[in-house]
């Protein structure tokens, strides 16, 4: 068995695709990281992302997958899940050794996983365009703070450019340390600096002066429409998991 380990990106997977090819190795195991000293048997091999090489399997696979089965290979791996990257190995590896297109050729295990991680990651999407709550600054820029499970943010861009097109609108995912920043033009990749702040998802400090009144209000509302009779944890719960509460006005 040989034993890779590539840096995390996209372009790094397929320069491993194209190593393991050219190496013509048969088993193989994929880390993420550095090559770290432990009690590993065979060969070990850090592979440094080369974008000519990834550049050429990207070249393969769409000649073998559809637009639409390319963009899910890449929002598989974009899902960050650990532990994943071996069933995206094999899934490209299926793929460039079938002779036909195996899209839909759920009887292979690694299709199969490929379907179940997209499905997650629309999942996760869908909840994040619902449950996103915006707090006005005071440079009139809307801001919210996000903890998805998986690494949607960039799946979310379309959504939240179209509905607040007129707006200046940030989305920071405080996992990942990272957001996107919609100055009513144009959307961008920010990193923001919270070394001064206790609580990045708190940003009561750089409210507008009517902010605290628009949340009074919702809240309010949240609660005036709400019927102790018919409470219904259990599906309250299904609908809405509790590790969005933090970050949902009404629940503040």
């Amino acid at each position: 068995m040989t034993t890779l380990f590539y840096d995390g990106t996209f372009e790094g997977l397929l320069t491993v695709i194209f190593e393991i090819y050219d190496r013509k190795l048969s088993v193989v195991r994929l880390f993420k990281g550095q090559q770290q000293a432990g009690a590993m048997f065979g060969e070990k091999l850090d592979v440094i992302t080369n974008e000519v090489y990834a550049t050429r399997v990207l070249k393969g696979l769409r000649k073998k997958l559809s637009p639409n089965g390319v963009q899910r290979l890449y929002i598989a791996h974009m899902a960050e899940m650990d532990n994943e990257e071996n069933n995206l190995v094999g899934f490209i590896r299926y793929v460039f050794d079938s002779a036909q297109n195996i899209e839909d050729d759920y009887g292979n295990r690694y299709v199969i996983r490929l379907s179940e991680i997209i499905r997650m990651m629309r999942r996760e999407k869908h909840r994040m365009e619902a449950f996103v709550r915006f707090q006005k600054l005071k440079d009139d820029t809307y801001y919210a703070s996000v903890e998805p499970d998986f690494n949607v943010l960039p799946l979310l861009i379309r959504h939240f450019k179209s509905r607040y097109a007129d707006q200046k609108w940030m989305i920071y995912d405080l996992k990942r340390s990272y957001g996107i920043y919609y100055n009513g033009h144009d959307t961008q990749f920010i990193t923001l600096d919270f070394a001064t702040v206790a609580n990045p998802g708190d940003v009561i400090s750089a409210y507008t002066e009517d902010e605290s009144i628009y949340q009074h209000l919702w809240k309010s509302y949240f609660h005036s429409v709400n019927i102790p009779m018919r409470k219904n944890t259990k599906l309250h719960v299904r609908h809405i998991p509790k590790r969005y509460w933090k970050h949902l006005t009404e629940k503040i």
